[in-house]
This record gives structure tokens, C-alpha cells and sequence, in this order.
């Protein structure tokens, strides 16, 4: 008697399980995308192997060897950094974004210059052959080390990889493979799932370095089960700036490197080329001064960033004024103009008021609160802050100014780029002087602004 299948119901957009079939899931709140998938009837298998390939040992951590793993150079410096180095062996990457960022490109720029040394194979699901050679000759890549292969079974996929016994291999993308051991289509989450583990697991038993090609959803998010994330040693995102022109690789996740690492590039005819200076990229100011623009020094994975942020203060024209932040918290802005406002003696209650970063940068750390305050007050009073002036530091409730990690070295790089002076934390004051760059250090929001004055 033939055993009944299993089902199992599941969110297309995040992937949460249900026992049955909902209208919305509650995870993330979409509707009618819980859908009814057939499970395959799985046998219980025979194999002692582990996750490896091999019975696991129980073995003591003082034990384990710490030798540094393999890396191997992608040729694209900025794109080694995000990956904390280089391509470890036998690690899997996700890289993800938006349809025309960049995404097969940097990848085939990369296994272009590792075909000159190692082999390598390029599997593609999407595009035909053709198209990707023709991408190769147009970004004038050498081709005559690229193996390529079209194909969409994973089972079928490693049987070649098996035979070819490449290092590095591109799948393109994780969305278009199927297992046969899955009964439902490609691009579905259980099917995006199992591949995803039966190559992870292929890489960590012959130790194949695999780069993984994944879809984003409409809020820019990866597409698949939040599970994917999970499998993949590395998640990487590439983006656009607010200029087309250039793109920014992001890691979301990394086993092998620090969380957070950026890596900036040009879009150019012949492919994307790395952007050594980041800081002098989103520091293309206008000619022309302007109130409410101020310059402050992020630290982004392992390097600082100069960025210039920008705030408008106007009355409001109806009874509730808004209050819009584009590439900061929220919330952060309202609880900075609250301290301001309690500690400065500045009030914007009944103004409007809008901050943003320029380039497209998102901040997420909290040194960019004293720019953000003097800002937000350059732009109230209309009076322009010197444009070699740059401010970093965290305000915290009771309107003290907070230190920051790696003080000295974004003051190097803010006297690097030619400024003259810095409004900064006194405990990140450093003990020896920095040439040519003028240092304030303030204790408190008052003491800023009467800086501020100064400099006015």
C-alpha cells in the first residue's frame, strides 16, 4: 500500500510553518501567501555520515585546530573585505540584490581572475550560456579558464562538480534549483531550502567554495525562507546608491569576518571597478553653501566613512508638523530633538523637520547624533556651517556628549580630506595634536553650541 504523502503549509514570503492553511501570516503579516506544499515520503536513511561526509567525534575544544583558514583572492579588494579577507574553502556565500545591480557581474569579474590560477565552474539557471559569454567579452574578461554549465538539479550539479572538481562555483541562481527529493516547484520555499542545504552540505564535505545568487523581494529583503540565512556561512547584499552610478556590497552575515563590512564600487562600461576613497564619493558637495549641512565620520566594519548629512527646518503648515528621517532611525531623531530641546533650549516643537544622508548611506550607529543636533539647529537659525568643520559624537538623555570608538582614526581620516576642524566628544580628544586640524572637545550639548556660535 502506497504511503501517504505529507503536507505541510508555509509562507512564501518568510517562511513560517502552520499546521493549516491561514489568510495572513502572523509572522509577517502578509496575506493569502500560505500555501499547501506537498512533502516528499522520506525513508530513514542508512548512512553513519555527518554533516561533513563523516561519522562526527566528540572531540575537546582545547583540542581543535586553530589554524587560519584558506583564503583565496577574488581580484576585487573591496569585495575580499566584505568577505572578511578573501573566499575561505569550502565556504558557501548568499549574495543577493535588486534585478540589475551588479550581481552576476561582480561575480563573473571575480571567477575570471580565480580561473587564471584555480579551476573554476559557472552553473547558470537563468541565462543561456550565450548571454553570459557575451557579458564576458563585453567587460573584456578573459574567458578561456571559465567553465560553464546550464543546468538546474542540484543532484545533477554535483555529479559534474564530482567529475570537474572545480574550487570555486557560481550557482545562478538559488531560486531556479530543484531537488528531486522535493515534490514542489522551484523558487518555492521548501525547494529553496533543501538545495540550499544539499549544496551547503557538498561544500563542507569536499571543501568546493560556492557562491550562491539569490532574488530580493519588493521591500529589497532576500527572497526564501528566513532558514536560508541560516545555512549559508556568508550573506552578502549588493545596492545602489542614491547615484546610479555606484553600488555598495554589504554583509548581513558573515562566519569568516565582521558584520557590517562595506565595499563600494563604480559601474562602469567595462564592469564594476572598486572605489579605493569612499569618503571623497559621498563627499561631492555642492558648490554653494547651504544651512542644515554638516559632515561626520561613520565607522562602517573596519574603516571610517565621511558622510554629509543634511536637515531642513520650516514651519508647519497644518497642526501636526512632521517629523521624516531617510537613512537614519526615526526614532532617534525625535528622542535627539527632545534632548535638544530640554538641554539646548532650542525648541522645533511646532516645526517640520527632515534629515537625511547623502548617498544614500544608512546609519545605524549613534556617533552621528552631535552632526544630527547641529544640523537640525544650523537649519533653524539659517546660518551655514564652515565647510571644513566636522562633528561626530553620541548625546545621550541628559544632554551629555558620549564618546565613540576609534576617535583618532576618524580624525585621521577628517584631516586627511583636508578639514580644519572638529567638534568631538573630550574623551575622545587624542593626547598627542593632529596637524593641520583644530580640535574642540565638548562635555555636553550647551558647550556645542556655544562652539557652534563661535564658528558661526
Amino acid at each position: 500500500m502506497a504511503k501517504k504523502s505529507k503536507t505541510a503549509y508555509v509562507c512564501t514570503e518568510c517562511g513560517t510553518d502552520y499546521p493549516g492553511w491561514a489568510g495572513q501570516c502572523n509572522q509577517c503579516g502578509e496575506w493569502n501567501t500560505i500555501k499547501e506544499l506537498k512533502l516528499g515520503s522520506s525513508k530513514p536513511s542508512r548512512d553513519n555520515s555527518g554533516y561533513a561526509g563523516s561519522r562526527s567525534q566528540v572531540q575537546l575544544l582545547s583540542d581543535v585546530n586553530l589554524a587560519q583558514a584558506e583564503r583565496l583572492s577574488s581580484g576585487l579588494s573591496e569585495f575580499d573585505r566584505v568577505l572578511g579577507g578573501g573566499i575561505v574553502k569550502g565556504s558557501v556565500v548568499l549574495i543577493g540584490g535588486a534585478p540589475g545591480a551588479g550581481k552576476s557581474t561582480i561575480l563573473l569579474q571575480a571567477i575570471a581572475h580565480i580561473a587564471q590560477q584555480r579551476p573554476v565552474l559557472y552553473v547558470s539557471g537563468e541565462e543561456s550560456l550565450q548571454q553570459i559569454a557575451e557579458r564576458a567579452h563585453r567587460l573584456g574578461l578573459p574567458t578561456a579558464g571559465i567553465k560553464m554549465l546550464a543546468e538546474t538539479s542540484v543532484q545533477q550539479i554535483c555529479q559534474i562538480l564530482d567529475e570537474e572538481q572545480p574550487q570555486v562555483v557560481i550557482i545562478d541562481s538559488i531560486q531556479v534549483m530543484y531537488t528531486a527529493d522535493s515534490d514542489s516547484a522551484p523558487g518555492s520555499v521548501s525547494q529553496v531550502r533543501e538545495t540550499a542545504s544539499y549544496l551547503t552540505q557538498y561544500a563542507k564535505r569536499t571543501g568546493i567554495s560556492i557562491f550562491m545568487v539569490g532574488h530580493v523581494t519588493k521591500d529589497q529583503s532576500l527572497a526564501g525562507p528566513m532558514t536560508l540565512s541560516h545555512i549559508v556561512d556568508a550573506q552578502v547584499v549588493l545596492s545602489s546608491t542614491d547615484d546610479s552610478r555606484f553600488r555598495v556590497l554589504r554583509a548581513d552575515k558573515n562566519r569568516f569576518g565582521s558584520v557590517g563590512e562595506l565595499g563600494f564600487f563604480a559601474m562602469e562600461s567595462n564592469g564594476l571597478k572598486e572605489v579605493k576613497n569612499p569618503s571623497a564619493m559621498f563627499l561631492s558637495r555642492s558648490e554653494k553653501p547651504s544651512p542644515g549641512s554638516v559632515v561626520t565620520v561613520l565607522w562602517e566594519g573596519t574603516r571610517p566613512l565621511l558622510v554629509e548629512i543634511q536637515a531642513l527646518v520650516t514651519e508647519s503648515q497644518y497642526g501636526n508638523p512632521r517629523r521624516l528621517a531617510v537613512g537614519l532611525d526615526q526614532n532617534r531623531l525625535a528622542m535627539l530633538l527632545a534632548v535638544l530641546s530640554r538641554h539646548g533650549g532650542i525648541f522645533t516643537a511646532s516645526d517640520e523637520i527632515y534629515a537625511n544622508v547623502v548617498g544614500g548611506i544608512k546609519v545605524t550607529e549613534t556617533s552621528s547624533d552631535l552632526a544630527i543636533m547641529v544640523g537640525v539647529v544650523s537649519s533653524l537659525r539659517d546660518r551655514i556651517i564652515p565647510y571644513d568643520t566636522v562633528f561626530f559624537g553620541e548625546v545621550g538623555l541628559n544632554g551629555e556628549i558620549r564618546p565613540v570608538a576609534n576617535g583618532h582614526a576618524r580624525l585621521n581620516e577628517a584631516a586627511k580630506h583636508g578639514f580644519k576642524r572638529a567638534i568631538i566628544p573630550k574623551s575622545n580628544k587624542p593626547k598627542e595634536a593632529i596637524k593641520n586640524l583644530q580640535i574642540h572637545a565638548v562635555s555636553n550639548i550647551q558647550e556645542a553650541l556655544n562652539v557652534l556660535s563661535e564658528l558661526e
